[in-house]
């Protein structure tokens, strides 16, 4: 029920505006668990986590004990100020100061505590390569859980053509040129709008090499060398083309995690459904279903923690 867990908007100044965090919580205060910061895709915002009647997996932690943290990137949800034409922030800008800015805001109001670290899709790209860049970041966040999260796309179909090749790869470049962003949100291709930059920089990424398009970091080399923490890759067996399985392991391959994890939401493996990209997260089963699953994991850090 709602009125078991508090939520509220913080904001963080940033730029000429300022990122907005939903901070949900139980309504008495837990002894100490980890924190949660989690990060929408692309089209998208932090509602996919949460909504106002209680549902989402934000608020199912919440009612779990966590501090749950959820952030809307520049331009998105609540942020301020939105995309317009003249204010195009790319991906680059979330990994290299929004998400360690978040997570420094986060990491103050719980001293001494690590945080967990939890995206669907697209965000999931930009955590990881956010934690394989930054070392002093990664060392203060003990796990990673992404749902439908994959850097390249190489499964082959009429579905992936035409809502990658075709859609993705040219109309939606030749839109947002036009409008100076792709407006998803009034076209209900989305819950959100995305920045021109983003989605070109996003494009590379899924066809080629994971380089920042800034300064030519090598987040590939990084990975390799620096690893993940501990990872868990959900995906779902109806998320044929946005979060394709075999796309899933492969980011889960590349990231090169120290102790990483895949699980398949399909009805051959146990759960209810099988599930699709959005579903995973919004599904009115989800709570019944594999979510335990998500806060059994995720308590299980701070048990160990008490262990030692």
């Amino acid at each position: 029920m709602p009125g078991d867990i508090i939520q509220q908007s913080l904001f963080i100044p940033y730029g000429d505006g300022a990122l907005h965090l939903r901070h949900i919580a139980p309504v008495k205060a837990h002894s100490g668990l980890s924190p949660v910061l989690m990060l929408h895709g692309a089209m998208s915002n932090g509602r996919v986590f949460y909504s106002e009647s209680g549902r989402g997996l934000g608020c199912f932690l919440a009612r779990q004990g966590f501090d749950v943290y959820v952030l809307d990137s520049a331009g998105r949800g609540l942020s301020t100020p939105k995309l317009a034409k003249g204010f195009d922030p790319g991906q680059g800008l979330v990994i290299r100061e929004q998400l360690p800015l978040a997570h420094r805001f986060v990491s103050n109001r719980h001293p001494g505590k690590k945080l967990n670290w939890c995206a669907h899709s697209w965000g999931g790209v930009l955590m990881a390569s956010c934690l394989v860049r930054f070392n002093d970041v990664q060392r203060e966040v003990q796990s990673l859980l992404t749902f439908g999260s994959k850097r390249t796309i190489k499964v082959s179909s009429v579905k992936k053509w035409a809502m990658v090749d075709l859609f993705w790869n040219r109309l939606a470049p030749a839109i947002a040129k036009g409008k100076g962003f792709l407006p998803a949100d009034a076209l209900r291709l989305g819950m959100d709008n995305e920045s021109r930059a983003s989605l070109s920089e996003s494009i590379d990424w899924v066809r080629g090499d994971w380089i920042d398009h800034d300064d030519g970091f090598d987040y590939a080399a990084a990975a390799a060398k620096h690893g993940l923490p501990a990872a868990w890759f959900i995906a779902g067996e109806r998320d044929t083309v946005l979060g394709n399985p075999s796309d899933v392991k492969d980011m889960m391959a590349e990231c090169h995690a120290v102790n990483a994890r895949f699980t398949l939401l399909s009805r051959a493996n146990g759960f209810l459904h099988d599930y699709d990209h959005a579903g995973m997260l919004t599904h009115m089963d989800a709570p019944v279903d594999h979510f335990p699953a998500v806060a059994d994991w995720l308590l299980g850090f701070d048990m160990l923690g008490l262990k030692d």
